[in-house]
């Protein structure tokens, strides 16, 4: 299968409670007009970006045994979804945070608890 922009995605799994975050662009210029070397935003210990991808959330344990041996067990994991949604700007902790790099680019995979607030496009 030809690996393009569509399908880059479908391929990777994020695992449990972590999100893939791509950082936002940081503003080049300060707001007394001095030019920043990109290393110097990146150090900060807040950082922001979009989420690109999510994991499925917090697994919740199986029942204890049934009282009932006869019924069919439904033995499908099941989970607590996480806030994050694709396509949020995250605030979050960079001392939480991996980097990976995948296809060229540099991304974060960040534990849910390390996000500080996240912006949705749409109404709550």
């Amino acid at each position: 299968m030809q690996l393009t922009s569509e399908n880059k995605w479908r391929r990777l799994i994020v695992v449990g409670d972590r999100v893939l975050i791509k950082l936002r662009r940081p503003d080049e210029k300060t707001a007394t007009g001095l030019y920043l070397p990109p290393g110097v935003k990146e150090k900060e210990k807040v950082q922001q970006g979009y989420v690109i991808k999510t994991g499925p959330g917090y697994p919740i344990p199986l029942p204890a045994e049934e009282e009932e041996p006869w019924k069919e067990r439904d033995e499908r994991i099941r989970y607590i979804p996480l806030q994050a949604q694709e396509g949020d700007l995250a605030l979050f902790l960079l001392n939480g945070a991996h980097e990976v790099v995948y296809e060229g680019e540099k991304y974060f995979i960040v534990p849910q608890h390390a996000i500080l607030m996240l912006e949705r496009e749409e109404e709550l």
